[in-house]
């Protein structure tokens, strides 16, 4: 029986990955790290930004320039006033579910806010129901973010479902002992992607919101 359903946000509610992997390629080739934005969706997808900042060091064997954490974050909102979208049909679909919901996002509170107030998706979420994982030691694919925001919402880490577009996501949420549903409908998905997400352990994969709809009400 589920008792909760735990969002990701970027990717899951939010179309705003897409947005994020192409900013993110162009600064990482003006920096020295280049990466293309295949690489940065199939590897960088679903961590913090102090986490992408470990893998870069490791991947290219040299420290990364001070501030370039705040300015990829910078030029991955830039264009969400404008550009950024709900992942379609989900404000519906939160709008059809009685069932307990939160937020648990490797993002930062505030881009969080700004994701949710921008598509109106913060309609769905009360302020004491969104998680950030500033808030826990370790970051997905650590369980800690997940098991945090299931202790904050006072249910057993086994009556949770949890909705990612990420390998890291869907690690993280098996490592806690949670339903892993990977939600395959971000502009950033690849074939590639949703291998990565089998891999990882995801119970269920959906390509839509609908089939996730489908499938939430089949599990509650």
């Amino acid at each position: 029986m589920t008792s909760l359903l735990i969002f990701d946000c970027d990717g899951v509610l939010v179309d705003s990955e897409v947005l994020a992997v192409r900013a993110e390629a162009r600064v990482l080739a003006e920096v020295g790290f280049p990466m293309t934005e295949d690489e940065i969706a199939n590897s960088c997808v679903g961590l913090s930004y102090p986490d992408m900042m470990a893998l870069l060091e490791e991947r290219f064997s040299k420290p990364v320039p001070d501030g370039l954490e705040e300015r990829i974050q910078e030029e991955a909102i830039a264009g969400f006033p404008t550009e950024l979208r709900e992942i379609a049909g989900m404000g519906e679909m939160l709008a059809g579910s009685a069932l307990p919901r939160c937020v648990a996002s490797s993002g930062t509170p505030e881009r969080i806010a700004l994701s949710l107030g921008i598509t109106g998706l913060d309609a769905y979420f009360s302020s004491d129901s969104i998680f950030s994982s500033v808030s826990v030691e370790h970051g997905k694919p650590a369980p800690d973010l997940f098991l945090h925001a299931a202790t904050h919402m006072g249910v057993r880490p086994e009556e949770c479902v949890v909705v990612e577009d990420s390998p890291h996501g869907i690690s993280a949420a098996r490592a806690a002992g949670m339903t892993a549903v990977a939600l395959a409908a971000g502009g950033h998905i690849r074939s590639s992607t949703v291998d990565k997400l089998r891999a990882a352990g995801a119970h269920h994969i959906v390509p839509d919101v609908a089939t996730l709809h489908e499938l939430l009400s089949a599990e509650g």
